[in-house]
């Protein structure tokens, strides 16, 4: 038991203000109905100016150290938005310190939305060739819905993007799951597809990129992506997903639970195609929106308070990000 690691309890947090379809129609010229019927999309989370990412990685991990001593933490991986308070900076800091986890060093993991998947792999291997370390805890917080510009015709859509923070805490020793195995591959051909123009020392900030809306998330040219794009994303996906389950002992036909990114209801669909399961046994964000690389820990959130977790079953941790990476790890119940 005590080399069985995995995820002891997770957490997240949300801020008050909710935008709904109808105003992000509003603001985006799209028709309500096709927002929540094609994009899978009813409301979101929006921060105030007065919450940033760490502050919402903080609020989800407090709960979590009602039930854990602070001082029990040995890690503290931040593997939230790249978004957050400053550039140039670690928040990871901050949320240790903010969190009074003393004992815990922190550093940060960010390959944007493909990133849980991931920190679940890299946080079981720590504790599988490090013994002195018993407890890391994941957390990440997602202001993308400030980094929207619904005036650009090329990346508007990404309306989806959504604000909160989720929290995991990976443990040796727990009898409550198991982080099993990873699959992840990188595409990079994707590289200059999706970014933000300016802030970096390519275009380092001045009047001039403010003026041109360059500090806000764009696609540089849509129809080459999407042409470059769909032939391989979904065949991607269904590798990682396909591999994970297999490295794991098991095959498709045994998954319960599959915990995706959220994305347009059409490729949530094709998730479903791919791992043979109905919609009652996945988690699809359409209150929620996209949260960078947030979305499958809060679906495992989601999943144990809506008691679709059992003893013994196998959990999917599936996610994507620009660049491109798509990654997906494997999880059992209990």
């Amino acid at each position: 038991m005590r080399n069985k690691i995995g995820i002891e309890v997770t957490s997240t947090f949300f801020p008050n203000q909710v935008e709904t379809a109808a105003e992000l129609a509003l603001k985006t010229e799209i028709p309500e109905h096709i927002i929540t019927e094609k994009f899978g999309l009813f409301e979101k989370h929006v921060a105030g100016d007065d919450m940033h990412a760490t502050d919402m990685a903080i609020e989800a991990a407090r709960s979590i150290l009602e039930e854990v001593d602070p001082l029990s933490i040995d890690v503290i991986i931040y593997f939230g938005s790249p978004h957050k308070d400053y550039y140039v900076w670690s928040g990871s800091a901050k949320i240790q310190h903010e969190l009074g986890a003393k004992n815990a060093y922190a550093f940060e993991m960010m390959n944007v939305s493909s990133c849980f998947p991931i920190a679940l792999k890299v946080a079981k291997d720590m504790l599988h060739s490090d013994q002195s370390i018993e407890n890391i805890l994941l957390v990440g917080g997602c202001k993308e819905s400030q980094i929207v510009d619904y005036e650009n015709p090329r990346s508007r859509f990404m309306f989806n993007f959504a604000d909160g923070g989720a929290a995991a805490l990976v443990t040796r020793g727990t009898s409550k799951s198991e982080i099993l195995e990873s699959a992840i591959m990188t595409d990079g051909s994707f590289y200059k597809d999706v970014l933000v123009p300016a802030g970096g020392s390519k275009n380092f900030p001045t009047v001039q990129t403010v003026q041109e809306r360059m500090h806000y998330i764009d696609v540089t040219n849509p129809p080459d992506m999407k042409e470059r794009l769909d032939p391989v994303s979904i065949k991607n996906f269904a590798k990682v997903m396909k591999q994970s389950m297999e490295k794991s002992g098991y095959r498709m036909s045994d998954l319960n639970l599959l915990l995706p990114l959220h994305t347009k209801r059409s490729m949530f669909e094709q998730f479903l195609e791919i791992t043979g399961i109905n919609e009652e046994k996945a988690i699809y964000l359409d209150h929620h929106g996209h949260m960078s690389s947030l979305d499958p820990c809060i679906g495992l959130h989601f999943a144990e308070q809506e008691g679709k977790l059992q003893p013994g079953d196998i959990v999917l941790t599936v996610s994507a990000g620009t660049g491109y990476t798509w990654a997906a790890t494997v999880i059992k119940w209990g």
